[in-house]
């Protein structure tokens, strides 16, 4: 029989039975187990340990890789370079070019018989197909360009995305040792530790847990966290999110076999389904309705968030009303999902390209009426096939207007300069998982961060400590403690913390040790080491499945309780938490000498007052140990008699009359470098804020040590509860102009939970207080930071200490989770604001004066001064070469100095305006100088009035020429927006910037020399060059007159793109109107809709922006396996115990329909939903995001609601957020119709959504 690292090779169980198993769900999987004889006999037939783990050798890695595949969902395969070429092909503009071109080269070979041709024209005949070609060949060049970056920023993604999947590892047990390993490398019969804040990566059952709970709305849409435990509910499933609690499950389905994984797989088959339904109904449009068009010019959500009854839409039969309200609603997602900056510039390419494409047309159109009049009126010619050439040409120099007028370069130059940034803030320990997170940390005016870890080291240690009515400054040893008490509290510390936390030793010798898991926790281990006891050889005697019962950490708890059995008959209870908490429930307290006292309120106050305060001003973390016993004989005073079991459920009865064994001090020191950066920010504008759980003394110590509290400011430093009390009105409803009263001063919430912080977020980006709206950034780490982190502008996760929940919810992780990577963060995305602006100010430049040259040419001397392929490549200089060029500049330090721009600045700032202005009437003036007089002071022939098919002339190769010189040193001036004398500063620390100057240099020295007919260019002499390049250089002058123009005497009128970002959204949604939707009653003109379809080149930034995003996004996903539940429950609902239908079922509604369902609701059911929100524990209830949208709320023990008046939106979802989720997928689509109509009584969403 063959062996595999000496065991048989045959496993006991085989894949499918594993399936099988894995489909089970609560009692059924129970009993599921106990066929194969309990979960040890299964580790048995997967020959793994439940203690030990995998062996860890190569061959049996090897081996179960084969047998039940690896941990990785293939992903879907990029785009080729072929596609990209295609798509690029798509645009409107250059297709009306490629057929005129070819149209052009036709009419060149066709010579009618009857025509005698005078002699003279047929050395030019020779030539006439040229232009057609060159025009043909630069529009090559330009798609190749454009499919070159899309191809290459594909790639970068890819990369970044295999680093993010990089970073995310899992703990697992192989050969007896806790090991992380990359969540990739998980094989089936893997012993993994899981715990709160874990995303799973893989399906498996439980070995052991304590008080585990799983949010599986990822899977099934029940908001409601699943109470997970071997005799309840062994089967925990990748995707889903850990709550609460901990425990060891053997991984018995990995990648594709896993529950993720197989909705993975047919949500796959259901795209592609999707979209061939899509083709059919285009072709099939004759129900004279608009079909629902796919988001194809909409940031693509990766392919499973499109989910929702959109993607089983073979099941629907073609119910129309379903899936475009579903559609609409994927739709309102993206629509919030549009950055400040995107939303300017989107306004800003659509009037741009209005007025390019009038005057485009209009130069056509006066061009073909001089030329019928001349030819045909004034010379009485008749007509001849000939002249259809004429008008080809005409068209051609129309659509190169257009082509010009159209700044398609502004995408290309967000793009690349955000992915430029990207790339290079990996190396400042920021990984973007969200591109326009980048700029918007640029205009953050707010930023709330976490204390510990964040502004401190996260390395604590216990330096006080309180034990016997003896207060330590330094560390005690156990002899100074009486032995029961030191046993006591060993025992405490080393049973009571989570087993995943440890304290290893430094990789050198000289190293400090490494802190394993939960810090507190390992300050309190370490403590226990420094009393010169092991803490392992503890947990050796007491593994976790002897423990009766563990009352894990919590928010609403802030402590955290384990039950072991009593060796001589009973229990023991075990508590550790924040002392004001533990304190207040504690009756007796071992003093001097060790002996038991009664722990009065007077003590407790004196305790308090004398030891705790004092610590806490020290900015220390104060912990109490205390612990509690149950016998079942006689019971001393301190312990409790009992007959049988406690019920361990009634926590508050449990957790009641302990005895106190130590207060303990933890220091937490400040970063070194965060009381530098803090004073950056505040240098910069930008407003620090600390929200943390802890003490407010602590709170207030550590805020004043970083510098977030000055000396002199007017500030407030709040508890959760007062900062509550302050924010409700009598109602107990948070009130906007209640919070407006708060923030502006608020410095430091302690004591506050998460749903304070989120609250204390979302009061401020929608608060009016200040005249530019406020943008919040917001730090986190834990799984309840989610909501908060989901609703800031942009959400920084930590890296290190952070939990998968809190990363998944995030736009930005710090991988050294350092304040300080922040303040990069501000850098480079006021870098990539600036960026974005210089190329503006240099495009807008451009495109004014080529499209004034080219009408005004055209309307004075029918003739474009400008050939077509003249300005195609002026088109590529400016769009692609000059966006590169700028879109890389490096920050400096000076980009801290300045206040940030906030949501209401103008994207063309008074100063640029001046500028472009300034330079495109320098070079007009020169321009139409040289076109007018420069034949006579050159001395050279004149180019105006030649015939069609004249060669080229000297003279206007010199316009074109200075044109091109012109433009290429005003680039250099556009390195500077903020009006700086010195523009050359810095030039060389950008060879990109250099590089491609030169190379635009060279490339145009050889098109005039070498150029001939193919460019229109003559070449021309030494001297008539010097005369290009000293036009030239003459706007680096007059760039310096120009600056000495004072801004502030300039009129408001001439700052573009001002306003709120919200008046944008009707220009941004253009181009993703939903036409189709059921209640918009407004359709566009038919000329809107062609308008929008034909600029498809305005569309290069929708879809380069979502080719970035969704393959990032895509890939993101992937990498939990889920691909798009993002923190569903907390987004969409409060988890109310089954009451009240789950609000992403309204997501699926047309906005309309389900205000008018809240109307209709009955006046008893809000009481029902109070009565069975009042049984839950408030940690599980989130505030909802939207104003508008029940805002339901805990308050004094009793649900608030806040009148609703549209529940159809899911709230401002900042940064690219996944539309529904798999949980919209899960309910099929009969069930929503169902639901829909059944009688709103029975709208309690008990179970109907279940699969």
């Amino acid at each position: 029989m063959a062996t595999i690292d000496g065991r048989p090779a045959q496993y006991g169980i085989s894949l499918k039975q594993l399936r099988e198993l894995m489909e089970t769900r609560g009692r059924e999987g129970v009993a599921k187990i106990s066929e194969f004889g309990g979960i040890h006999e299964l580790c048995k037939k997967l020959y793994t340990s439940p203690n030990e783990g995998l062996s860890g050798s190569k061959a049996d890695e090897e081996h179960r890789r084969e047998t039940f595949g690896s941990n990785v969902i293939p992903p879907k395969p990029p785009k080729t370079f072929l596609t990209l070429v295609w798509e690029a092909l798509q645009d409107v503009t250059l297709i009306i070019l490629e057929v005129a071109a070819l149209v052009s080269l036709g009419l060149s070979f066709y010579k009618p018989a009857d025509e005698d041709a005078p002699v003279l024209q047929e050395e030019e005949e020779h030539h006439g197909w040229i232009e057609g070609l060159a025009i043909l060949i630069s529009v090559i060049v330009v798609v190749i360009v454009t499919a070159f970056n899309d191809y290459s920023k594909e790639r970068q993604f890819r990369g970044l995305q295999s680093r993010i999947e990089g970073e995310h590892k899992f703990s697992v047990i192989r050969g007896g040792d806790v090991c992380q390993i990359s969540v990739g490398d998980i094989l089936v019969g893997d012993i993994a530790q899981i715990k709160y804040g874990d995303l799973l990566p893989a399906d498996g059952c439980l070995i052991q847990s304590n008080d585990l709970k799983v949010d599986e709305s990822s899977l099934t849409g029940e908001s409601d966290h699943v109470k997970k435990g071997t005799d309840v509910d062994p089967m925990v499933l990748s995707g889903t999110h850990v709550m609460e609690g901990s425990g060891k499950m053997i991984v018995t389905a990995v990648g594709v076999n896993s529950q993720a994984g197989i909705i993975f797989t047919l949500l796959g088959a259901a795209v592609d389904e999707q979209e061939a339904e899509i083709k059919k109904m285009k072709k099939g449009e004759n129900d004279g309705r608009t079909p629902i068009k796919p988001t194809s010019n909409a940031p693509q959500a990766p392919p499973a968030s499109r989910g929702g009854g959109d993607a089983i839409k073979s099941e629907s039969d073609g119910n129309h009303v379903q899936q475009q309200s579903s559609t609409s609603a994927v739709e309102t997602g993206h629509k919030k999902e549009k950055s400040v900056l995107q939303a300017k510039l989107t306004k800003l390419a659509i009037q741009i390209g209005y007025a390019g494409s009038t005057i485009a047309v209009l130069t056509v159109i006066i061009l073909i009426i001089q030329f019928c009049i001349k030819t045909f009126v004034i010379d009485e010619k008749p007509w001849k096939n000939t002249y259809a050439n004429n008008l080809v040409k005409h068209l051609i120099i129309g659509v190169t207007v257009l082509v010009v007028a159209v700044p398609e370069g502004l995408p290309l130059a967000v793009t690349l300069s955000l992915a430029y940034s990207v790339k290079k803030m990996m190396k400042d320990n920021n990984l973007v998982r969200h591109l326009d997170a980048c700029e918007t940390m640029g205009n953050a005016t707010a930023i709330c961060s976490d204390k510990t870890g964040t502004l401190t080291t996260n390395r604590m240690t216990v330096v006080q400590s309180y034990i016997c009515e003896k207060l330590c400054k330094v560390l005690p040893t156990l002899n100074d403690i009486p032995q029961h008490v030191g046993n006591l509290i060993t025992m405490g510390i080393s049973v009571n913390s989570a087993y995943t936390s440890n304290i290893m030793p430094g990789q050198n010798p000289g190293d400090l040790p490494i802190q394993v898991g939960n810090k507190t926790e390992c300050a309190l281990l370490g403590f226990v080491q420094g009393l010169g006891v092991k803490y392992q050889s503890i947990r050796d005697e007491i593994p976790e499945d002897r423990f009766t019962r563990v009352y894990t950490f919590n928010s609403v708890r802030k402590s955290m309780g384990t039950v072991i059995p009593r060796p001589n008959g009973g229990y023991r209870l075990y508590t550790k938490g924040a002392s004001e908490i533990i304190m207040k429930k504690c009756s007796f307290i071992y003093g001097h000498e060790g002996t038991l006292e009664k722990f009065t309120r007077d003590m407790q106050e004196r305790l308090i007052r004398e030891v705790i305060e004092p610590m806490a001003c020290d900015g220390l973390r104060t912990i109490s140990v205390a612990y509690r016993d149950f016998v079942p004989g006689k019971a001393a005073v301190n312990e409790v008699h009992i007959d049988g079991e406690p019920n361990w459920d009634d926590e508050e009865n449990i957790m009641t009359n302990l005895t106190c064994l130590c207060v303990v001090g933890i220091e937490d020191p400040v970063r070194p470098e965060v009381p530098d950066a803090i004073r950056k920010c505040q240098r910069a504008g930008i407003t620090v804020r600390m929200v943390t759980g802890d003490n407010i003394n602590t709170a207030r110590s550590i805020a004043s040590k970083c510098g977030i509290l000055r000396p002199n400011d007017d500030f407030l430093i709040l508890e959760g509860k007062e900062f509550n009390r302050r924010i409700r009105d009598s109602n107990g409803d948070i009130q906007q102009h209640l919070i407006d009263k708060v923030w502006p001063k608020l410095r430091v919430l302690a004591r506050s939970s998460p749903t304070d912080k989120y609250t204390l977020v979302k009061g401020i980006i929608d608060s009016t207080v200040s005249e530019n709206r406020e943008v919040v950034a917001v730090t986190g780490d834990g799984t309840n930071d989610g909501p908060a982190l989901k609703k800031a502008d942009v959400g920084f996760a930590m890296g290190i200490a952070g939990t998968d929940v809190a990363k998944e919810a995030s736009d930005i992780i710090l991988t050294d989770d350092n304040f300080s990577s922040i303040v990069k963060a501000v850098m480079w995305g006021r870098n990539v604001y600036d960026s974005i602006a210089k190329f503006l100010q240099f495009q807008l430049t451009v495109n004014v004066v080529a499209v004034i040259v080219a009408f005004i040419g055209a309307c004075a001397i029918q003739d474009s001064p400008l050939k077509a392929v003249q300005m195609l490549w002026v088109n590529l200089i400016m769009d692609t070469l000059a966006s590169l060029a700028l879109a890389t500049e490096l920050p400096t330090p000076d980009l801290l100095l300045r206040k940030p721009y906030g949501r209401t600045k103008p994207l063309i700032s008074k100063t640029m305006m001046k500028n472009i202005l300034g330079q495109a009437l320098y070079q007009l003036v020169i321009i139409f100088g040289l076109l007018f007089v420069g034949d006579i002071i050159l001395d050279i022939e004149s180019g105006r009035g030649q015939e069609l098919n004249a060669g080229p002339t000297q003279h206007f190769t010199i316009i074109f020429n200075t044109f091109v010189m012109m433009t290429l040193f005003n680039e250099i001036n556009a390195r500077k927006i903020h009006g700086q004398r010195n523009v050359i500063e810095g030039l060389f620390t950008n060879p990109i910037f250099y590089t491609i100057w030169i190379f635009t240099m060279i490339s145009q020295v050889v098109i005039i020399q070498y150029g001939k007919m193919a460019f229109s260019t003559k070449a021309l002499t030494l001297e008539q060059w010097l005369w290009c390049i000293f036009f030239g250089v003459g706007t680096l002058v007059w760039g310096q007159l120009i600056t000495s123009v004072p801004t502030r005497k300039l009129p408001k009128i001439l700052s573009w793109g001002r306003g709120h970002p919200e008046e944008y959204t009707d220009a941004m949604n253009l181009g993703e109107e939903r036409f189709d939707s059921i209640d918009s009653d407004k359709k566009p003109r038919a000329g809107q809709i062609l308008w929008i379809r034909g600029l498809t080149r305005l569309q290069t930034q929708l879809r380069v922006i979502r080719a970035f995003r969704s393959t990032l996004e895509d890939l993101n996903e992937r990498r939990s396996m889920h691909s798009l539940h993002s923190l569903r429950s907390p987004r969409t609902g409060m988890p109310t115990g089954g009451a009240g239908h789950p609000l992403y079922n309204l997501n699926l509604l047309s906005p309309n329909y389900s205000s008018k369902q809240q109307q209709q609701q009955s006046p008893a059911q809000p009481h029902q939903q109070q009565q069975q929100q009042q049984q839950l524990p408030s940690d599980i209830s989130y505030i909802d995001e939207d104003p508008q949208q029940q805002q339901r709320t805990l308050h004094n023990g009793r649900t608030s609601q806040a009148p609703t008046s549209n529940a159809s939106t899911s709230g401002p979802n900042p940064g690219p957020g996944p539309g529904p989720g798999f949980s919209d997928i899960a309910i099929t689509l009969q069930q929503q119709i169902r639901s829909h109509n059944e009688n709103n009584q029975h709208r309690n969403g008990q179970n109907e959504t279940r699969i």
